[in-house]
């Protein structure tokens, strides 16, 4: 499942980015990929819709979320938790 979560979060921030899938690292921040405040809340959108979750992420206060937004590899891990959460 990790791998699918992984590939599918990816998907939605490179169609963010303008970027193919291919492009994008885990290591990298939203913010290096060249998404800003509007796409990020475009990402969040397409996440929750993607995987039926609520994602608690404040848009005006970002850095107040319990949603670790610094990196691509803290988004998956986040979205990985909500989907596990959800299924139990």
């Amino acid at each position: 499942m990790a791998d699918d979560v992984r590939d599918r979060v990816i998907r939605i921030i490179a169609e963010q980015a303008m970027l193919d899938p291919s492009d994008i690292e885990m290591t990298q921040s939203l913010e290096d990929l060249g998404i800003d405040s509007l796409g990020l809340v475009e990402s969040i959108f397409a996440i929750e819709e993607e995987f039926d979750i609520q994602v608690p992420f404040n848009a005006n206060e970002p850095e107040k979320s319990d949603f670790d937004i610094s990196s691509v590899a803290s988004v998956v891990g986040a979205v990985e938790g909500l989907v596990a959460a959800r299924g139990a």
